[in-house]
């Protein structure tokens, strides 16, 4: 019924992970349910002209009431593990105080429901859900944010610490400071300079911060998950070179150089230039990079595409009003390949490129986890009640290949989830874009696996049986 997923299987050795991964707002719903204090992403979300057909996460995939049979879909599947995220509001309504004890449990009886049917919890604390009364004290621009993160991490770790086996602190704070802060296209909608700056270390401390919550709760292991970049340039010209170097000091090096070489990024000034020098109160303090840089059990990296990098003016020539992603650079999508729904080209050697490249700069980079990867496809149901989403197979298969290559380059790889288990509230995106291996139908909340579930289910089962003795 299924194309084969051996030509998927290019070596994938013992004990390597395969698994599929959500995040709480867009699967969740219950969004004032049991205590839970409302999001940065509820606020956005009604406000006109901010998603797609004003569409929210109130209800989104109804996860919240549905957890068993999405479990069940996990189960039939054979993951060996599941990354969910914590929604934070749920736990602490308004980011800090006295615990949510209803919302704490759900995620108690989520990791139960997980062990009982022998898959693997991952649980990411932050997946862009801050509580808005933190953000109307500032947001992850003040430090304080970072603090209560700390705060309701040390929450969590005591709670579910002695059953969920992998921590992820933070899912791509690139997006939560620069899509967030700088560009607007996600919560809280902010177009700033140096305040999405700031955001971004801040989200870095809050990192830090959790590690050590979570070391003293005896986590088992520990990461975050980035969204590194492959930036090619437009073409070999001097401009479009150094136009390249912004970008992946916007993209990458705020992340990676803290984390994992212990500095800030070299080329921030001249990516920056007067949004540093303006700063009235430096947001950095001595000792920063000690407690950002602290050892991790795994990175986790999310990737999708490729990106094309070419020099261009400034869009605010104004440094008082210019925006942290305003770093005289234009981005676009290459044209010569097949692209998903999201206008993504679909390039698979990149991962290989990126992976590769990223194990070299960084001697020090812990074992790999890839933590999403999938594609936004035009799924329809036949009249057999079937979804023949050939495309996302070609992607996932091409890009599993392009895995193994990275792996065989000596990148140390230790597992992959599938983004995502199902269609789900594609942020400003609204309910467009289907990621999902399991269709969704918004109006009833029928779950059905598409071709990709099976073939993702056979893939598993092929390398199980291939690896035993």
């Amino acid at each position: 019924m299924h194309e084969s997923p051996e030509s998927a299987l290019p070596g994938f050795p013992d004990g390597f992970l395969f698994g599929a991964a959500t995040a709480g707002y867009q699967i969740e719903g219950a969004h004032d349910e049991d205590g839970r204090g409302p999001s940065i992403w509820d606020t956005f979300s009604r406000e006109p002209g901010r998603v797609a057909q004003g569409a929210t996460g109130d209800v989104a995939c109804d996860h919240y009431h549905r957890y068993r049979e999405d479990v069940g879909l996990l189960r039939e599947l054979g993951v060996d593990s599941y990354r969910f995220s914590i929604a934070w509001p749920r736990v602490q309504p308004t980011g800090g105080g006295p615990v949510n004890t209803a919302g704490v449990d759900f995620y108690d009886r989520l990791v139960d429901e997980l062990l009982a049917t022998g898959i693997s919890p991952a649980a990411t604390l932050y997946h862009w859900d801050l509580p808005q009364a933190l953000e109307d004290r500032g947001g992850w621009r003040v430090r304080e944010t970072a603090e209560r993160f700390a705060e309701y991490t040390a929450v969590m770790g005591g709670r579910l610490g002695d059953r969920v086996d992998r921590w992820i602190t933070l899912n791509e704070p690139f997006c939560s400071a620069f899509v967030g802060y700088a560009a607007g296209g996600h919560a809280p909608g902010a177009r700033e300079g140096r305040g999405a700056l700031a955001a971004a270390h801040h989200l870095l401390v809050g990192h830090g911060l959790a590690v050590r919550a979570l070391r003293a709760a005896g986590a088992q292991q520990v990461g975050i998950t980035l969204n590194p970049d492959r930036l090619l340039p437009a073409t070999e010209s001097p401009a479009d070179l150094a136009a390249v170097r912004r970008a992946e000091t916007l993209h990458n090096d705020t992340w990676f150089e803290p984390l994992f070489a212990g500095r800030y990024p070299q080329h921030e000034a001249e990516t920056w230039g007067e949004l540093l020098e303006s700063a009235d109160e430096p947001y950095r303090r001595e000792g920063d990079l000690d407690l950002i840089g602290a050892p991790l059990d795994f990175v986790g990296i999310n990737y999708y595409r490729p990106i094309t990098v070419a020099d261009a003016p400034y869009e605010d020539p104004d440094p008082a009003s210019r925006t942290a992603v305003d770093i005289r650079v234009r981005e676009t999508w290459r044209d010569d390949v097949r692209h998903t729904t999201m206008g993504w080209p679909v390039v698979p050697h990149t991962f290989t490129d990126l992976l590769v490249d990223l194990a070299k700069r960084y001697p020090t980079l812990p074992p790999v986890l890839i933590t999403e990867n999938g594609s936004a496809e035009a799924d329809t149901v036949d009249a057999e009640g079937r979804v023949r989403d050939t495309d996302r197979i070609e992607y996932l298969r091409t890009h599993l290949e392009a895995l193994a290559a990275a792996m065989r380059a000596g990148v140390d790889v230790r597992g992959y989830y599938v983004w995502s288990l199902l269609d789900n509230f594609e942020w400003a995106r609204g309910y467009d874009q289907r990621f999902g291996i399991v269709r969704v139908d918004y109006d009833t909340q029928q779950r059905i696996p598409k071709d990709s579930y099976h073939w993702y289910q056979q893939l598993i089962a092929a390398h199980r049986a291939h690896r035993q003795p």
